[in-house]
């Protein structure tokens, strides 16, 4: 049982100002794995101030102060590279495999990242007679999801340190083991006091405060559109920067020129993928009328080789949802699916054959379905794929950008070019040609009720710098 009571302020592990015990619950079996503190008000303005005074060194610090501090960081991380991977396993169900490989390797990445880019990057620009500057904007509140939570911590905190911003973090209440631990990593790695600062709690207590403080310059925020709407009008009155990434509906194109056994299993084994708990997962797969139930066929093989279980086995490909609320959340709209009129390919309702207990979801596949259809339209947040049939090209790009949503869209073909034309017209942020991902260096982010902003590499300094011009600086 972790204990994990105290807050991160000003260099220090301190009480809340008003206790609140919450249960961390272990998603795989149900019990509870941590005991955190949820914050208030109280708490969130000790963190501002905090983070308000050290920005009076921090944002005028050097370059190689920072470059230092990231190094030490990013050692720092390095030793405790397993540590991290078990608290991610162990909050939000991510299976040994991938919590090594993907989740805790994100934290790292995103700090080795940044200090890379910070080497190099231009904070001046000469125009002759005048000057710009790029500045750190000062205090930034961010509150990062439970889905890939170091990777959303690493992306915001690495970029806000390497450009001179101080900042308080507000990990998701539902995982934030790994959040905890992260900040025992700032405070070995020497990040000085008041720089980098933690309080838990939940949105409309924790949350909510950060984005209505007027001393927090700037939200950076991940989670659902909802909850992202809801940051941003409180944020308004302020009128504070507020970047977001939000939820997505992905479609993943397979042209007809496309290896569809290759393109099929691809998209498949992506939308399982961390229990198809991402925001950009292909969860939206188009695929040729006349080839829909080849399609079928393959995609029911590739789901029936799925291991779902114990996310400590070395076996299993694919742990539980996160939690009880979200098991319940997939469960009813799985039942939607059916209720519609979607072909229930494989999986369905209820849990996985041999398993009792843990909230572990049937990886599902639905065919047959329309662009109408409720499972077509929702963020499920779950191991389950919806299968759209499609008679031409035109109307494929069509139904691929009928969605409120634009973060990632996919596009599978045997012709690069032919792919390269399908993906200019795709409304999204990031577009995945032939099953390549991108690295650290590409920014992230999305269009429509995605979000605003972008994160990852140097991209993902701009939002964290103000732009100012110095008339006459060269006469």
């Amino acid at each position: 049982m972790r204990e994990y009571l105290q807050f991160y302020i000003n260099g220090e592990w301190v009480d809340p100002v008003t206790p609140k015990v919450h249960d961390v619950i272990n998603p795989a079996d149900e019990s509870v794995c941590a005991h955190i503190s949820l914050g208030s008000e109280a708490d969130v303005d000790r963190a501002v101030a905090a983070a308000r005074k050290a920005f009076g060194t921090w944002g005028y610090s050097s370059r190689e102060d920072r470059i230092a501090v990231l190094e030490s960081c990013v050692a720092t991380y390095e030793k405790y590279y397993n540590d991290m991977a078990d608290a991610i396993r162990e909050e939000m169900g991510a299976p040994k495999s991938l919590a090594v490989s993907a989740q805790a390797h994100a934290g790292l990445g995103h700090l080795q990242e940044a200090l890379r880019v910070l080497r190099e990057f231009e904070f001046e620009e000469d125009l002759g007679e005048h000057r710009l500057f790029k500045e750190p904007i000062g205090v930034c509140g961010l509150i990062t999801p439970w889905n890939w939570p170091v990777n959303q911590i690493g992306c915001k905190v690495a970029p806000a340190l390497a450009v001179g911003c101080t900042m308080v973090l507000k990990p998701s209440e539902v995982a934030p083991l790994s959040g905890y631990l992260f900040a025992k990593i700032m405070h070995e790695a020497g990040v000085p006091a008041g720089v980098f600062n933690l309080v838990n709690g939940d949105g409309p207590t924790v949350g909510a405060a950060l984005s209505r403080h007027p001393d927090v310059d700037m939200m950076s925020f991940t989670g659902s559109t909802r909850a992202g709407s809801q940051v941003a009008q409180n944020a308004a009155p302020t009128v504070k920067r507020v970047t977001q990434e939000l939820g997505g509906k992905s479609p993943n194109i397979i042209l007809d020129d496309a290896d569809l056994e290759t393109a099929v299993t691809r998209g498949v084994l992506h939308m399982y993928n961390n229990t198809g708990q991402s925001c950009n997962a292909p969860s939206r797969m188009l695929v040729p009328r006349a080839r829909l139930a080849e399609a079928e066929t393959i995609a029911a093989a590739v789901s029936a080789k799925v291991v779902v279980g114990d996310p400590a086995d070395e076996a299993t490909t694919m742990g539980p949802v996160v939690s009880e609320l979200q098991f319940n959340k997939i469960q009813g709209l799985i039942e939607k699916g059916i209720a519609e009129g979607a072909k229930l390919v494989c999986g369905g309702p209820g849990l996985p054959e041999g398993i009792d207990k843990g909230y572990f979801v049937r990886p599902t596949v639905f065919s047959e379905a329309n662009n109408e259809m409720t499972i077509a339209r929702e963020e499920i947040f779950g191991p389950v794929l919806v299968m759209i049939p499609y008679d031409t090209e035109e109307e494929a790009i069509a139904i691929a950008n009928d969605t409120p949503y634009g973060l990632a869209g996919y596009v599978q073909s045997g012709d690069i070019a032919h792919a390269r034309r399908v993906a200019s017209r795709i409304r999204a942020g990031n577009v995945h040609i032939n099953g390549a991902s991108g690295g650290y260096n590409v920014p992230f982010g999305g269009y429509k009720q995605s979000g605003n902003g972008r994160e990852w590499g140097a991209h993902g300094f701009t939002d964290f710098l103000e732009i100012k011009a110095v008339e006459g600086f060269g006469s």
